[in-house]
């Protein structure tokens, strides 16, 4: 092999939405050491994936297939951003916003993400996951 090749592994994860039906996976593109920089995520058709916040991370999403819809709770309120691979775009998703994602185009969507700071495996709690109903209430805002 040519002097500083080097060839990794990709994690790839099957994801799976709340009643168990397959809806997409998550691969890792790019680490540093135990930490993720940069992560792809695909959604089927019709496939929903959330609603969580990161206590820590900043998200910071392109997508580069299809069309995604990311749904947001913001004070209390809902916003929609739609991410299409015909007309690209970035969208930065500060911590501690509640964030849903949504493929509301007819082929696999897939949506690339540059976290900041990169994806820590060893912080727990970091992740927090809400169901429609806490955010439609604003009981998720106990959990901030």
């Amino acid at each position: 092999m040519i002097n500083k090749v080097k060839v990794e592994p990709a994690k790839k994860v099957l994801t799976y939405d709340l009643s168990g039906k397959e809806n997409g996976f998550l691969i890792e593109l790019f680490k540093d050491g135990e930490k993720t920089i940069a992560y792809l995520t695909c959604a089927t058709p019709g496939a929903f994936k959330g609603y969580h916040l990161h206590r820590v991370r900043a998200a910071r999403y392109v997508c580069i297939k299809g069309k995604m819809k990311i749904i947001l709770y913001v004070n209390g309120k809902r916003e929609e951003h739609i991410l299409s691979a015909n007309n690209p775009t970035r969208l930065y998703i500060p911590k501690n916003v509640p964030t849903g994602l949504e493929n509301i185009g007819s082929e696999d969507a897939w949506l690339i993400n540059f976290p900041e700071p990169a994806y820590d495996p060893n912080l727990k709690g970091e992740q927090v996951d809400f169901t429609q109903e806490e955010l439609d209430s604003g009981e998720y805002l106990k959990k901030l």
